[in-house]
C-alpha cells in the first residue's frame, strides 16, 4: 500500500491551501493599502510554509505528521480569519481554501 494513501486528500487540501495563500499574499502586495494587510500577509506566509511543511510529512508517513496537522489547522484558521476581515476576492478564497484545509487537517489529526 501507498504510505500517502491515508493522508493523500489532506496533502491535497494542504497543497491547494499554500498556492492560495501564495497567490493572496502576491495580490495583497499589489493593493494600494499594503500596510493594512500586513498581518493578512505575515499569516499568509506562515499559512503556506506549514502547509508545505504538514504535506511534506505526510508524504513521508513522518510519525509527527499528526501532530503537523494540528498545528497547521490552527495556522490555517488564524489566516482564514485575518483573510475573512477583508474585502478583496482574492482574500476570501483564501480564508475559504484555508477554512477547508483547518478541517481537512484537524480531522487527520485526530
Amino acid at each position: 500500500m501507498n504510505p500517502t494513501y491515508p493522508y493523500q486528500t489532506c496533502i491535497e487540501a494542504c497543497d491547494a491551501c499554500a498556492a492560495s495563500c501564495n497567490a493572496c499574499l502576491s495580490a495583497c502586495l499589489l493593493e494600494d493599502d499594503v500596510k493594512m494587510l500586513a498581518r493578512c500577509i505575515s499569516l499568509d506566509i506562515d499559512c503556506a510554509a506549514m502547509c508545505q511543511l504538514a504535506a511534506a510529512a505526510m508524504a513521508r508517513n513522518s510519525e509527527m505528521a499528526k501532530h503537523l496537522c494540528r498545528i497547521c489547522s490552527e495556522i490555517c484558521l488564524a489566516c482564514a480569519n485575518e483573510c475573512g476581515k477583508h474585502v478583496h476576492e482574492h482574500c476570501k478564497q483564501c480564508a475559504e481554501e484555508c477554512r477547508r484545509c483547518a478541517k481537512t487537517c484537524l480531522e487527520m489529526a485526530n
